[in-house]
């Protein structure tokens, strides 16, 4: 059975694409500026930073919160927002994290990165929803030590890969299953279901 949110990245075409891995920094920096990422973006604390369009997804989350505790449900007619920002997000991602070489396109687009979100339950745990934050705190503090080892390894890769045109599988896979978690917390904070994630094994946390 197919668990949602899930994140599913294809392998890259061998040799990876040097010039491109050298001005990543540049090249992502006007989608991290709308949607941010692991340590860049605009706004946010530590590790969690987000972009403008982030912004506008957390504030609509705010919105369900009251909406759901009330007994009114989400906001229908603002729910594109938060699937479009996260979304958006994986395909950034994939791109920050080296996993994918093609420039992620701006909003919809196809690539070779996607995440596919659940759809509405057709009924809301308001107890979990009312505690979402404190429930998210133990994956926050879990996440914010694995993106810790993520930019190290990023860092080692962005030097590796121009010179040997290739990303080791196993730190490939690596930034796949952080990408992938950081994806399924936020999923669950921006209330698009009510789910308590698992946190990262790093076993088939995200499939390609």
């Amino acid at each position: 059975m197919d668990i949602l949110p899930r994140f599913s990245v294809a392998l890259p075409a061998q040799p990876r694409n040097r010039l491109t891995v050298l001005a990543r920094p540049l090249l992502i920096l006007p989608h991290v500026i709308l949607v941010g990422g692991p340590l860049f973006g605009i706004m946010g604390m530590g590790f969690y930073r987000i972009g403008a369009l982030g912004m506008v997804a957390w504030l609509v989350a705010v919105l369900d919160w009251f909406g759901i505790l009330f007994n009114l449900g989400p906001v229908a007619k603002l729910q594109f927002l938060k699937h479009l920002y996260l979304t958006w997000k994986a395909r950034v991602l994939a791109y920050g994290g080296f996993l994918c070489d093609e420039y992620p396109p701006f909003g919809e687009g196809a690539y070779p990165a996607s995440l596919a979100l659940p759809p509405e339950p057709a009924q809301r745990d308001k107890v979990t929803v009312l505690l979402r934050p404190i429930l998210l705190f133990p994956h926050i503090l879990w996440l914010t030590l694995l993106v810790l080892a993520w930019s190290l390894v990023m860092v080692f890769v962005w030097i590796w890969l121009p010179l040997t045109g290739s990303m080791p599988d196993s730190l490939w896979r690596f930034s796949r299953d952080v990408m992938a978690y950081s994806l399924r917390v936020e999923a669950y904070g921006l209330l698009f279901h009510d789910e308590f994630p698992a946190f990262a094994g790093f076993q088939g946390a995200g499939e390609e």
